[in-house]
């Protein structure tokens, strides 16, 4: 084996391995990049729409397009940007990169990150970033010699070896991402953003064996770009039970909108002296079934807690005495449950 595809392929497992551990992180602010995030091709709307078809995410064409990715995009982390490159010398190359969604497929028009190493390991062992990139389309000036190329779209990525001469060298990656946005909804209502949590999780939630998730604690709203495939979603609103599990399909240049709708309430527990009195603190719960399962335990004088739809018993300690009451759940009817300390 030459030297050249020893190292190119030395340096391309040494990235997979750190690229496996920033996946492995979870998904809510870590993996959003230093720069500002790409422009929607329209505004998104207050109330977003239900399910439906998949959306392009590359521009419409025109000179008035607008670039392809919403306001909220979900990256992995990057360092500041090298200084712009000056026009190239006799003695040097321009290695021209672009990047598109797949073969027949649009190109990317942004939220590219292009990093170009070399190819050979300092006395570390590490290999160098010699430059750094956001643009569509860069034209990166270097010295001949053989490279890395490493281009990032969300959590999809590709690598190449290159060998750059006295010329232009262009090179072309396949970077098969879609979008995913996720929202929660407990019939027409939307959850709010703070109150629900998503975990995605590659292949089918039918197939048999454990698996980490892709990305966890991803917000409402947010978009994670993901390699095109099946995946599913386990959704959580609240603490408690109130979980709901989704399989997905995401293609390729899409923008795939999903929502998951769960059948729960927020009930709030309060341990009174008389009906419709003041709640007293210093109060220990524990939210269980009829069967005696224990749910979720609190303490507090009035706990908010979001169950799904059904019956409980909830158990109340305060000063050394247990009250309890059965309550039952309806979907989507938030209440209080009072328990009389009597």
């Amino acid at each position: 084996m030459d030297p050249l595809r020893r190292y190119a392929l030395a340096w391309m497992h040494a990235l997979a391995c750190l690229f496996a551990i920033v996946v492995a992180q979870p998904a809510a602010a870590q993996f959003v990049g230093d720069a500002p995030p790409p422009i929607p091709p329209a505004n998104v709307p207050e109330t977003p729409t239900p399910s439906g078809p998949a959306i392009s995410l590359a521009p419409p064409s025109g000179p008035a397009a607008a670039p392809g990715f919403p306001a909220t995009l979900t990256q992995p982390p990057v360092t500041t940007a090298l200084p712009p490159q000056p026009a190239p010398t006799p003695q040097q190359g321009v290695l021209a990169l672009t990047a598109r969604f797949g073969k027949d497929l649009p190109s990317v028009s942004n939220g590219v990150v292009w990093r170009v190493y070399s190819d050979k390991p300092d006395a570390s062992g590490a290999f160098q970033l010699v430059r750094e990139d956001r643009t569509a389309t860069p034209n990166i000036v270097l010295a001949p010699g053989g490279y890395v190329v490493h281009a990032s779209l969300g959590l999809v990525s590709a690598v190449r070896p290159v060998t750059l001469r006295n010329d232009t060298l262009r090179e072309q990656f396949d970077l098969p991402a879609g979008g995913l946005r996720i929202e929660g909804r407990v019939g027409t209502t939307k959850i709010p953003q703070g109150q629900i949590t998503f975990s995605i999780y590659k292949g089918s939630q039918f197939e048999v064996g454990e698996r980490a998730p892709l990305a966890q604690n991803v917000a409402a709203g947010d978009v994670l770009l993901v390699p095109e495939g099946t995946y599913y979603i386990i959704s959580n609103y609240g603490d408690a039970n109130s979980v709901v599990r989704s399989d997905i399909r995401i293609q390729a240049g899409k923008l795939t909108d999903v929502t998951c709708t769960h059948r729960a309430a927020v009930i709030t527990l309060k341990l009174v002296s008389d009906k419709g009195g003041e709640a007293l603190a210093n109060t220990a719960w524990s939210v269980i079934t009829p069967a005696g399962d224990v749910i979720k335990e609190y303490n507090g004088a009035f706990p908010k807690v979001i169950l799904s739809e059904g019956e409980y018993r909830v158990i109340a300690k305060n000063e050394g005495k247990v009250f309890e009451r059965p309550f039952n759940v309806s979907n989507g009817v938030d209440g209080e449950v009072e328990v009389v300390a009597r």
